[in-house]
């Protein structure tokens, strides 16, 4: 590292460098890798990686050995397979979502891939059914991964291409074999009323102009023909795609007719007379080629602008990232460490650095694209809350997208705080974060609780992408805070009824309950329901947000308008 030729004042962190004739701020760590603390830290993270890995294996297994067996006899590719094949040469592929499914009724991964990859020089959103989980039939799990797919495609501007081979909805009631039939149905009918929203999206991303490749590679019965009726262009595979509203036995039972697959919904038959294929290709190969072809000449041009800054590497190692968070999420941590580790150089110009310390807020580039960070060192207090509203309303007014790294247990409550206004002050910053225009991505890499996760631009706010590291909780609140929270009301509703509080059946109800809110607020819980776009190896953080920010730039990044930058 150059030397360091000197140091603000406020922290003894920052360090300023000559580079390029120009004084530049510099982050200064202060951890030391050879503690017993940061061992500690990186094993841990170490167990939880291998615990993902893991899961990740079972989600590429498809639908186990005996399905993939007899796709293979059919001489078809796998989905990742074609994925592979269709992306250009040696560029990645981000996939999103890859544990859906994981602790629910489902396969892990849901049977269905969705991810972000170029192809023939274009950033898309690549879909694709899996025939070897269930044949590639529409789940609630599955239909979470479309949705999102296509959110993400329409508020990215990024071209839309699916892999269609499905065997259409799902007819087992929406969740496995469990439950009874009436609740079956109820929730068929749910997942049949939610599911239509697939058609909407897609024809609205064509009115968009964001353009929709379909290469229906088998069967794509009833609701799942409609998929290739709603894009912009078709690619058949000739014997091999199927695409009909009924087939053969169902037309049978409505009409009375005998039909062949071929002659109702073959392939050919749709190049020559129905018009619904736009390229008949002779296998796969072919295409995969064609769709290469179809997203060249669409003479794709992106709105936003290309990085402007040095993409040099930090000045530290991204391994470090394995250590740096603390076992008990309770610990205190700098998030500046973990910036230092992840924007271009380690610069990090600090915003506002001596006013409302448990929040962090500055301006860095990563990947060349310059950005606005805003990070948690701690609760969230009225003068964090004002801080993240002004450096917010700032980012809009330069066009600069914002990355939240969340590690928050929530707002400031007490009656001191109520009564200084962490309502009215917390509600500008979600006023701030709600209206903001700026692309915004989150990386929850620690605690995520209550309406900290809200002010952290969490999923509900439009978020172009939102990732997790595998030490993350999301939750109302804490487990022991939850806990405590219940037995405060219950002992208040046994009083008001004149009961006498059975202290030992209190005390195993709370551990019940801590224990419960425990596993359903770890990662692999809130991935498996696709609350987030996948849990990421922190090591890989820099890469992800550099394709992340790479695909937000196929669109205008604009702030807001109508109101300019006011203190609170």
């Amino acid at each position: 590292m150059p030397p360091l030729v000197g140091f603000r004042a406020h922290s003894g962190k920052i360090g300023l460098r000559k580079q390029d004739g120009i004084i530049v701020e510099l982050w200064r760590t202060s951890i030391d890798t050879n503690s017993d603390g940061f061992r500690a830290n990186r094993e841990a993270m170490n167990a939880l990686l291998e615990e993902i890995e893991a899961q990740l294996e079972v989600a590429l297994a498809g639908g186990g050995e005996r399905s993939v067996e007899r796709l293979r006899k059919r001489g078809k590719m796998m989905i990742r397979e074609r994925i592979e094949l269709m992306l250009d040469r040696d560029s990645p592929f981000l996939e999103l979502s890859p544990l859906a499914g994981w602790g629910t009724d489902y396969a892990v991964g849901g049977g269905f891939v969705t991810g972000i990859g170029v192809v023939s020089g274009v950033e898309c959103i690549i879909a694709g059914n899996d025939p070897t989980v269930l044949g590639g039939a529409i789940t609630p799990i599955v239909g979470k991964k479309i949705d999102r797919a296509l959110e993400i495609s329409r508020l990215n501007r990024l071209p839309y291409i699916q892999f269609v081979e499905s065997a259409g909805a799902d007819l087992r009631g929406g969740s496995g074999s469990s439950g009874s039939f009436e609740d079956a149905m109820r929730r068929q009918l749910s997942h049949f009323a939610e599911s239509g929203r697939l058609f909407h999206d897609i024809t609205e991303l064509s009115a968009m102009r964001i353009p929709t490749v379909s290469v229906v590679f088998g069967s794509s019965t009833a609701g799942g023909a409609y998929q290739p009726g709603m894009s912009d262009y078709n690619i058949f595979i000739r014997e091999r795609s199927k695409v009909f509203l009924g087939g053969p036995p169902l037309v049978k039972m409505a009409t009375g007719e005998d039909s062949r697959d071929e002659e109702l919904g073959g392939a050919e038959m749709h190049a020559t007379k129905s018009g619904l294929a736009d390229y008949l290709a002779e296998d796969e190969i072919e295409a995969l080629r064609m769709a290469r072809s179809v997203m060249r000449h669409l003479n794709w041009r992106k709105l936003g602008p290309g990085p402007t800054m040095p993409a040099d590497e930090p000045l530290y190692s991204r391994d470090d990232l394995l250590g740096l968070l603390p076992v008990d999420l309770r610990t205190p941590m700098d998030i500046r460490e973990i910036i230092g580790r992840i924007v271009d150089g380690s610069r990090f110009e600090e915003f506002k650095p001596l006013y409302g310390r448990t929040l962090v807020t500055g301006w860095a580039s990563i990947h060349g694209f310059p950005v606005g960070i805003i990070g948690n060192n701690g609760v969230i207090f009225s003068e964090e809350s004002e801080k993240a509203a002004q450096f917010i309303q700032l980012c809009n007014q330069i066009d600069v997208p914002i990355i939240f790294l969340q590690n928050i247990t929530g707002y400031m409550v007490g009656k001191v705080y109520e009564q200084g206004g962490i309502i009215k002050d917390g509600s500008k910053m979600l006023n701030a974060v709600s209206n903001s225009k700026v692309p915004h991505i989150t990386i929850i890499i620690g605690a995520s609780y209550g309406a900290g996760n809200y002010g952290m631009s969490g999923r509900a706010y439009d978020t172009r992408f939102i990732f997790t590291w595998p030490t993350a909780k999301i939750s109302v609140m804490g487990p022991k805070q939850f806990a405590g929270v219940m037995s405060i009301v219950r002992r208040g509703s046994a009083a008001a009824k004149g009961l006498e509080f059975d202290e030992e059946e209190d005390a195993r109800v709370t551990v019940a309950v801590e224990d419960r809110i425990e596993k359903t607020s770890l990662a692999l819980y809130a991935t498996g329901r696709v609350v987030d776009d996948g849990i990421i190896d922190p090591r890989d953080t820099r890469t992800v947000l550099g394709i992340t920010l790479s695909a937000c730039h196929n669109g205008e990044i604009k702030g807001a308008e109508g109101y300019g930058v006011y203190r609170m």
